[in-house]
């Protein structure tokens, strides 16, 4: 858990809440925050198998599970490939869009072009292509005269992407069965806050949205879980324009290493499928494998 990304309190947070759960499910566990010595620490203490509850670039995108291969060591969660492809979200809608899944325009720039003038047309979405937690995310409103001046954190090649309106639904998959479909409310834009911070949304589980609808949402999980090559846990996140139907639903990103905080929403549709967290944690424990 940890580690050295921009999503490291909410590692830190996953990594506890994950260990007091399985700690109560009768494993032996040992918390790790993952430095520059990762791979010598984990070669100490020689664990049957890894509970990855790291978020972001290099916990997520495949470099901890190259790490945890190398080591032979059983982890949780996605394989390296799978990994790197989910992390990478405009390879990601690549794949989404070879398997017929829906998705939204949206491409590459540098940094400088995406400042110096609309790269689309308004409304649309500035963010980095490898992060997630919506981490340096840019809204450009509907007729916004010019585009936004990105912090320096945001890296040199950005992602522009069209603006997708409506209700932000998303379904998580848990091996081979996608659970229930969350709505997610809140007063603005669901970004880090909103996603982390007590209060910052309400969740309805289940969503209340028509039986079609629902359905579309666990289709779409479990084919973009199999399309990435994903294992064990995934939830993929939707926008829903209701007043176009099944054609209003597009697929945003499938996130390999789901939030597993007290707000989050893997954890709440388990308990409502009737999965504890704690047999949750437990399920990944098992299910954990070096295959890739």
């Amino acid at each position: 858990m940890g580690g050295p990304s921009a999503e490291r309190p909410v590692s830190l947070s996953s990594g506890h809440e994950c260990a007091k759960a399985l700690v109560e499910a009768g494993y032996d566990v040992v918390e790790l925050d993952a430095g520059p010595d990762l791979a010598q620490q984990l070669t100490q203490i020689a664990p049957d198998v890894a509970f990855n509850a790291l978020h972001g670039r290099w916990g997520e995108d495949g470099c901890v599970q190259g790490i945890l291969e190398w080591l032979q060591i059983p982890y949780t969660h996605s394989g390296v490939l799978a990994s790197a492809l989910a992390m990478d979200k405009q390879r990601s809608k690549e794949i989404y869009r070879t398997a017929g899944l829906p998705i939204v325009e949206s491409r590459l720039v540098d940094k400088a072009e995406a400042q110096a003038a609309h790269v689309l047309p308004t409304p649309y979405v500035i963010k980095p292509n490898n992060e997630g937690s919506s981490v340096g995310v840019y809204l450009v409103e509907m007729g916004a005269n010019t585009p936004p001046s990105l912090s320096d954190d945001m890296p040199d090649t950005v992602m522009v992407e069209t603006f997708a309106p409506g209700r932000e639904l998303t379904t998580t998959v848990v091996g081979d069965r996608a659970l229930t479909v969350t709505d997610i409310l809140t007063d603005g834009w669901y970004d880090f806050d909103a996603k982390y911070v007590e209060g910052g949304s309400r969740h309805v589980v289940p969503a209340d949205i028509p039986a079609q609808i629902f359905a579309a949402c666990q289709d779409y999980a479990l084919r973009a879980h199999a399309a990435l090559g994903c294992r064990g846990v995934s939830r993929t996140d939707f926008r829903w324009d209701e007043a176009r139907g099944l054609d209003g639903l597009v697929l945003l990103e499938t996130n390999t290493q789901p939030g597993m905080t007290p707000t989050s929403l893997t954890p709440e549709q388990a308990a409502h499928d009737g999965l504890s967290f704690a047999q949750l944690c437990a399920w990944m424990v098992e299910d954990a494998s070096c295959a890739r």
